[in-house]
């Protein structure tokens, strides 16, 4: 399954090169035109890209939920149903290419923040540390995108869902402080838990913004999320396909 999806790389390479271009602009956007920083301690893009590597982490699910859609809707999964494999391989497949191209992502943003100035301060265990924090939250995000795309049932209607992901990633200190926003405002971002992952990430980098005692919760948000919706996704998808 996961061998299929990367086929369809090959295939579509315009929409690899989306995913890979979309994050770069959002950086280069917020820290050469929107971007400034009020009340942060330090240089802004230090503080800047390791919140962009996490709010990467939750948009471009739209590919992995027009899959999934597409599939549902074309008769494949009946070609599947009558193979020897579980239920949840077509989208556990989909969900391991959708990663490597997350890991792509991330080394193609990681290379252009330095391009940009943005240097880490840490070990080299703390740096894979904080990449492995980004991925698993990138994977908890994608199983709920999964989920939605289910739910959405066509492939028109991912786009609609695939809004409620943007109050996620901009709801976050991703680009700003709490402390500048409004208090009930900054609460809210504070317990979003794309927050605690991009605080612990900026801390095992080493940068301005991070916060000691915030890799638990970094660890423990994706792990709830994934209890929820992976069963839930692959639940779904049976009965879609029974």
């Amino acid at each position: 399954m996961t061998r299929r999806e990367l086929a369809h790389w090959a295939r579509q390479p315009v929409q690899l090169l989306v995913g890979l271009v979309f994050p770069v602009m959002l950086l280069l956007m917020f820290g050469y035109l929107i971007g400034g920083g009020r009340g942060v301690e330090g240089d802004y893009v230090d503080f800047l890209v390791p919140g962009m590597l996490a709010l990467t982490m939750a948009f471009g699910l739209e590919g992995t939920m027009l899959a999934v859609t597409q599939d549902l809707n074309k008769g494949v999964i009946d070609r599947f149903r009558s193979m020897p494999m579980a239920n949840g391989a077509v989208l556990v497949g989909r969900s391991a290419a959708d990663m490597l191209q997350s890991a792509v992502n991330l080394a193609v943003l990681i290379g252009v923040g330095h391009a940009i100035g943005w240097r880490t301060h840490c070990s080299f265990s703390a740096f894979l540390g904080a990449v492995g924090l980004l991925l698993l939250f990138r994977f908890a995000m994608l199983w709920i995108g999964i989920h939605l795309a289910m739910v959405a049932g066509r492939p028109e209607m991912v786009q609609a869902v695939q809004i409620l992901v943007w109050p996620v990633g901009f709801l976050s200190n991703a680009i700003a402080i709490p402390d500048s926003m409004p208090h009930w405002l900054g609460t809210a971002v504070e317990w979003n838990p794309m927050s605690q992952t991009a605080t612990a990430v900026r801390d095992l980098f080493g940068g301005p913004g991070g916060e000691p005692g915030h890799a638990a919760a970094a660890v423990i948000w994706p792990l709830v999320l994934l209890a929820v919706f992976f069963p839930l996704a692959v639940r779904r998808f049976a009965r879609l396909s029974a």
